[in-house]
């Protein structure tokens, strides 16, 4: 077997205090064979059974003793028969002892690879650890464990103890379970092994990893940070998105009865000239280029790779600076790990010493990375300290790559502290969202945090894994319905929601909702920094729900036409065009005016303008006519019109009420102030 593959034995407890348990045990033990049919099918597994009723195991036969324990299948190459086997587990009816568990799973890959094999060998254990373990003929059952341990480390194995514990009865004692975890503890600090305690079926899904991807490195060289100081490190990915396995290409042409048969499809492609169809484009012959307006732009690789930034292999400081100016949402794209190079001594506590240093100060270093040579950009990113609280493991930092100028996104948002005070919640209304967000809390005082990253797997990928391997036994089969253990994921907890329904009925109660009506995208987003303009949009929209399709406006319902006309999305042009046919009435209502008797009526028409304009995002429409109205006025001796406005508080759209907008409060109330003295000393 090749280095890459893995060797591993089941070791799941199936006594009484785990039935309830064992079937999201079967689910995610099943789901580790899916993934390695899928992405290592060559790997080797064994899966042993301990509360059983039964015995049946090698050494039992050998040595005599570890009852209640079953080889359920030995360690071979794993197939779709192993994923119905672990479907179906049976049932145990004594208590169980992980630790006969453990040496017999140990015995049964030291007897099949023995100390040759140099690939990857592991034990994964399930269980609640409830039960006692029986006293060892001699010493204690800690030396028993170190011993045990020791064997696991001159062998090359690991193991990880995964303790199921859900809401325990009064029949768990929890001094033995206190003891049975420091046993395993043992083993995290003796070998290679990690404990996790899970107490929900999601945590369980995402507590055994079933897909185990080899660490390779990203950069290995020196951290320099001066030209006489540099640390050798390694540079590993820490995160990375989890993708659907590549789809092949499947060929059906091939018979039946050939058992031989790879079924590829090979795709191959050709270029051909515009002016002569049938004429093939050689290599030599084809360009690359790229579009600039209506051209194309051809690049010959010669020019490309001379106008190519070819920075040298590197990682360098740049500085340092305090942790509080590297905002988390800075980061981007993947984490990586910097750790120093396994084996040097001088490199381990160089990075320990800068990075409790920088823990201390409160500091994180700026630097810039060139991970391979040839490598066509370079890299920014914040190095943070990660003091390992292990004594096993060194002291080390994590990497994120921060953000250039090109590649900042400013959003602007208003503050509700700008909104009027009859827009600011009550109270009772805050007091009653505190509430809401308080039930909602996922990591509660006292009990394990929902949906923890590190144990939360992705509901899709898992789905996808299973239907998978549904359609490999049933080709026909249709996707099932989600899984309950998926939907906690993806779904509000049901018991949370129905714990907690008086605090969700309050907050029904003191917020009037509303339906939301289908609406343009600049619509939307006046309505959601103008919430209490909801009433003001429902009538504008009401009068638009007629069959009759407004296309002018008219003398005798102006108002009316320019909102049917607004909110028409059959086509773009109609909201330009109600808004300007809008200007001109407003313009000749004022002009044919005599001693005001328009004034009301162009009044409505402004008032009806400014919120169309607000709702369609185009302020500026709306002041620069203003603006213009009132120059008008002053020249055509019409001033008692501004008069007019200014006594009815009509003012220009400030940026408070649209975005857009670059008029501020102050300048939008003081437009018509301002001018009104001047007008009326012109009508005198």
């Amino acid at each position: 077997m090749a280095r890459n593959k893995d060797a591993m034995v089941l070791l799941i407890d199936v006594s009484p205090s785990m039935h309830k348990a064992l079937p999201e045990i079967e689910k995610v033990c099943s789901m580790l064979i899916e993934k390695k049919l899928i992405y290592n099918k060559y790997d080797e597994v064994g899966v042993v059974l301990f509360g059983t009723e039964d015995t049946e195991n090698e050494l039992t036969t050998e040595v005599g003793g570890y009852e209640h324990v079953v080889v359920l299948q030995n360690i071979k190459v794993v197939d779709g028969h192993l994923v119905e086997t672990l479907q179906q587990l049976p049932r145990g009816t004594h208590a169980g002892d992980f630790l006969d568990a453990i040496i017999v799973g140990l015995d049964m890959l030291i007897k099949k690879y023995g100390e040759t094999y140099k690939g990857k060998k592991r034990l994964c254990l399930l269980t609640n650890a409830q039960f006692p373990t029986k006293f060892p003929q001699e010493g204690t059952k800690e030396e028993q464990v170190t011993t045990i341990a020791g064997h696991m480390s001159k062998h090359g194995m690991r193991m990880e103890s995964i303790v199921v514990r859900g809401k325990l009865t009064g029949e768990a004692d929890k001094n033995i379970m206190d003891e049975n975890d420091n046993l395993l503890g043992i083993f995290s600090k003796k070998t290679c092994a990690k404990l996790v305690h899970v107490e929900s079926p999601t945590s369980l899904l995402g507590a055994l990893r079933t897909r185990k991807i080899s660490p390779v490195t990203i950069f290995r060289g020196d951290l320099e940070l001066s030209p006489k100081m540099k640390i050798k490190v390694w540079v590993y990915k820490k995160t990375s998105e989890e993708k659907f396995p590549t789809l092949k290409k499947y060929s059906e042409k091939a018979p039946p009865t050939d058992r031989f048969a790879t079924h590829e499809v090979k795709v191959d492609f050709e270029y051909k000239s515009v002016e002569d169809p049938s004429k093939v484009v050689p290599p030599d012959q084809r360009i690359k280029g790229y579009r600039y307006g209506p051209q194309v732009i051809p690049i010959s690789s010669a020019e490309w790779d001379a106008v190519k930034f070819k920075p040298e292999k590197s990682v360098k400081l740049l500085g340092f600076s305090d942790a509080k100016n590297i905002m988390r949402h800075y980061y981007m794209k993947d984490v990586n790990i910097f750790i120093p190079e396994p084996g040097n001594r001088r490199a381990i506590l160089a990075v320990s010493a800068l990075a409790r240093a920088m823990k201390d100060m409160n500091k994180v270093a700026i630097l810039r990375c060139v991970w391979r040579q040839g490598q066509g950009n370079v890299v920014v990113g914040v190095l943070t300290p990660n003091v390992s609280d292990n004594d096993n493991i060194p002291d080390s930092f994590y990497f994120n790559v921060l953000p250039f100028a090109e590649d900042v996104r400013e959003f602007q948002f208003p503050s509700f502290s700008n909104f009027p005070e009859s827009w600011q919640p009550s109270e009772q209304q805050q007091e009653a969202a505190d509430d809401l967000v308080k039930m909602l809390d996922l990591a509660p005082p006292g009990k394990e945090e929902a949906l923890l990253p590190s144990l939360t797997p992705n509901p899709v990928l898992e789905r996808f894994y299973r239907h998978l391997e549904l359609k490999s036994r049933q080709p026909d089969a249709v996707v099932p319905p989600l899984d309950e253990t998926l939907r906690t994921i993806t779904e509000p907890d049901k018991e949370l929601v129905s714990q907690n329904k008086s605090i969700i009925d309050v907050f029904h109660s003191r917020f009037e909702l509303k339906e939301n009506p289908k609406l343009k995208k600049s619509s939307r987003r006046f309505l959601r920094d103008n919430p209490s303009a909801s009433k003001e949009v429902e009538d504008h929209l009401s009068i638009t729900d007629g069959p009759n399709k407004v296309e002018k406006i008219g003398d005798a319902t102006p108002v009316q036409d320019f909102e049917a006309m607004i909110s028409r999305r059959d086509s773009p042009k109609w909201v330009g065009k109600a808004i300007k046919d809008m200007k001109n009435k407003i313009h000749d209502l004022v002009e044919d005016s005599y001693e005001g008797d328009n004034y009301s009526k162009a009044l409505e028409c402004l008032i009806v303008l400014r919120k169309g304009c607000i709702l369609e995002q185009e302020p500026k429409e709306f002041n620069d006519f203003l603006r213009n109205l009132c120059k008008f006025c002053e020249e055509k001796a019409l001033g008692s019109f501004c008069g007019f406005l200014a006594s009815k508080e009509l003012t220009l759209i400030s940026k408070r009420e649209a975005i857009d907008s670059e008029v501020t409060d102050d300048e939008a109330k003081s437009f018509l102030v301002k001018s009104e003295p001047k007008l009326e000393a012109m009508i005198e």
